[in-house]
Formats: structure tokens, C-alpha cells, sequence
């Protein structure tokens, strides 16, 4: 019996409240969505997406986005993208500026992917092998799964393409011994990742305590021990707390579906580094305060907003006055300055790791025109954004 894909994309979309579309070859022959999408996000992933060959398989973005996938000879049934915790507004608005919306298609974007259903990675894959039975006649059982998902060699694609050590072999185990614990942790707490690419070079392989008898097993147990005492580590270095939290669980549940010791290593590092670079970004001096990491939080969150004393002081239940007053006795920076200063800052990432005009870059940063930025840029950054791509692209 030939089947209808499109008649079983509408039902899936309808039913799952996610996206779904479907390729034979290289060409989309139908699209449902229960929202409207000014474009696919699934553009910025088809590459290694294409490289799932399985019948059943999936893909998780840097930001924790899944896309399910079910592949029958040349056809391709895609589901996606979903997440199991709803993505922040500026997650979302960061997805839409990677997707080269302008500023009003960005906002409907971050709209409709609010509505989409957030779904379990194991729900999806159930839904998956259902899909799987009726276009491939094969019965798959969740437990029965390995999923090559291939994200490992994308996993820095956007926010550190930074080499985790020497000659891209994979380092000795994070989580070794008690001493090698607490320098990693104190590495985390002060957001210090020059010292933590140092200590990455010269680490010692020294073996840590067995918490499974089979060796898959045990580097995953030994991840999740990492990663929680690298969320509490964060957070006594400012990190929000739901931050920390999500940001651990998200990886944990990663970690969950890997097949090998290697890639879990892999994760692990990239893990501890996501940790200390978002404690190093809240950081102003040695030792900040309250007051500037609950700044330095807010400003994390609203990049790409126009951010105001007066929405600033809104959000901390502060007078305008007063919250510029005590910002700069305990940080020694004024509190506009800090601002443009974390913008330069996100600019120079945006710059070096995609491939958006400095304009665009400029008017997702809600700077009110191009020569403004240029201007600010240049201030905190030495150089034109022009400049410092063509020095560090």
C-alpha cells in the first residue's frame, strides 16, 4: 500500500503540536506546522541532520533543540524542533538573528516557537518508531535504540570553537580525584577559562573512583556527578540558578544518549567550559557583589533588547538613581558602560562565529543605527566590527 506522506505529516504536526516536514532526496515535498514560521529553522542544521542514515535517529542542537528523524530510502520525515524545557527569549531571538530574520519576523518567530509543544527526547523517539512501523514495517523498541546523533562535531559551531586540547585528542577524565576536582571547580566559581585551558594542557591522568561495573556506565555516572557540582559551582560564582540548573540537565540528558566513551569526554569538556565562560561573563572584578551579578544576569537575558536604567532598575526594584550609584561603587564601572560593554563583547562572538553583516549584528544588539554601533565598537573594542572580523574571522 503506497503511503501518503503528507496526509501523515499533517496528522503528526496536528497531533504533536511540532513541525514536521518531509524530503525525498534533497527536495521538501510537504510541510505542516501547528504554528507560523517566517522561516525553517531546521536550515541551520540540515547538514548534519542529512548525515543521520538510520531509520530512526535524532539530532540536539548547541541550544538543546531536538529534531527527530525517520528515514525510508530517499524520503526523510522530520520532526522539529522541539526541547524539553521552553527556550529563553533570548535563545530564541538569537535563533531567529542565525536564521537572518529582521527585527519584526524575528519577534513573530519568537512567538511561534513558544507554542511549540515541548516534548521528552524519549516521547519523540516514540513517536518516532510508531512513524518508523508504518513506513518501514519495523518494530523498534525505545531500549533498543543507539542513536548516532553526529552533533559532537558541531558542537561548538556557534558559541566557543575553542580547542579543547592539544592536537584534538580527547583529555584525560574531568572528574579524577578530589584535588583535580576542586581546582576544576575553582576554575568554574571564578569564571576563568584562560586557567582552565591551561590547566586542560597539562592535566594528569589519574583515575577517578568506580560508581559502575560497566565502563559506558561509569563515564556517564561520573558526567552527571560533573556536571552537578559544576552547576553549584557556577552558581556560587553568580550564575542564576535556573540557569545552572537547566543548563546541567540539559547536558545530563545529552549525555544519556551517547554511545561512546569518547563522545562523552567530549561533551564533558565542552560542558565545563559552557559553565565557566557564562560565570567569566558576569564577572567584573575579583570578587563582584549581589547587586552587580543580578546586573550582570539581567543583561545576559536582554542582549538583544534595548536595555534602559530605567527597565533595569524595573527588574530589580530599585529607583534609577540609586542602582546607578551603588552599581559603580561596588563594580567601579559605570552601569552604561557595563552594558555596551557586554554587547561589544556578544558583538565580537557574533563576528568571529557567523557570517551576519555587522549591520545585522548591530540591529539584533538593538543598537538604534549601524554608525552607532560602529561607534560603541570601536570604543570598548579598539577596532571596527569590519576590522576586527577581517583580524579574527
Amino acid at each position: 500500500m503506497a503511503i501518503d506522506f503528507d496526509y501523515l505529516c499533517r496528522i503528526t504536526a496536528h497531533l504533536s503540536g511540532i513541525p514536521v516536514r518531509v524530503y525525498e532526496g534533497d527536495d521538501l515535498v510537504s510541510f505542516h506546522s501547528p504554528v507560523a514560521l517566517p522561516g525553517d529553522p531546521m536550515a541551520l542544521c540540515r547538514e548534519p541532520i542529512w548525515r543521520i542514515t538510520d531509520h530512526v535517529g535524532y539530532y540536539l542542537t548547541e541550544d538543546f533543540f531536538c529534531y527527530g528523524v525517520v528515514t525510508s530510502g530517499e524520503i526523510r520525515f522530520i520532526v522539529g524542533p522541539t526541547r524539553q524545557l521552553p527556550a529563553s527569549d533570548q535563545t530564541l531571538r538569537e535563533l531567529a538573528f542565525r536564521m537572518g530574520l529582521g527585527k519584526e519576523e524575528a519577534e513573530e518567530c519568537r512567538r511561534s516557537m513558544k507554542a511549540i509543544v515541548p516534548m521528552p527526547v524519549e516521547s519523540l523517539l516514540q513517536m518516532l518508531c510508531a512513524i518508523n512501523y508504518m513506513v518501514n514495517g519495523e518494530k523498534r523498541e525505545l531500549r533498543e535504540l543507539t542513536i548516532a546523533t553526529g552533533q559532537q562535531a558541531d558542537l561548538d559551531s556557534l558559541r566557543a570553537a575553542q580547542v579543547i586540547a592539544p592536537d584534538n585528542q580527547p583529555p584525560a577524565p574531568l572528574h579524577n580525584s578530589y584535588s583535580q576536582e576542586q581546582a576544576i571547580l575553582r576554575i568554574v566559581r571564578k569564571g576563568d577559562t584562560a586557567a582552565l585551558h591551561t590547566w586542560l594542557g597539562s592535566a594528569p591522568a589519574v583515575r577517578g573512583g568506580i560508581l559502575a561495573p560497566e565502563h559506558l556506565r561509569q563515564r556517564k555516572n561520573l558526567f552527571i556527578v560533573t556536571a552537578t557540582l559544576c552547576s553549584r559551582a557556577a552558581i556560587r560564582g553568580g550564575l542564576d540558578v535556573d540557569d545552572a540548573f537547566s543548563l546541567s540537565d540539559a547536558y545530563i540528558q545529552n549525555c544519556e544518549r551517547l554511545d561512546t566513551a569518547e563522545k562523552i569526554t567530549n561533551l564533558q569538556y565542552h560542558m565545563v567550559l559552557e559553565f565557566t565562560r557564562r560565570v567569566e561573563r558576569l564577572h567584573l572584578r575579583e570578587h563582584p557583589g549581589r547587586l552587580a551579578q543580578a546586573v550582570a544576569n539581567y543583561v545576559q537575558h536582554h542582549l538583544s533588547e534595548t536595555i534602559s536604567t530605567e527597565k533595569l532598575s524595573r527588574a530589580l526594584y530599585m529607583g534609577r538613581s540609586h542602582l546607578s550609584t551603588r552599581f559603580h561603587a561596588e563594580t567601579g564601572v559605570k552601569l552604561n558602560a557595563f552594558i555596551l560593554r557586554q554587547k561589544t563583547e556578544e558583538a565580537k562572538r557574533l563576528l568571529r562565529y557567523t557570517d551576519r553583516t555587522a549591520a545585522a549584528i548591530g540591529e539584533y544588539l538593538a543598537f538604534s543605527s549601524p554608525a552607532h554601533f560602529t561607534r560603541v565598537f570601536k570604543k570598548y573594542a579598539g577596532v571596527t566590527p569590519n576590522e576586527y572580523r577581517e583580524k579574527h574571522g
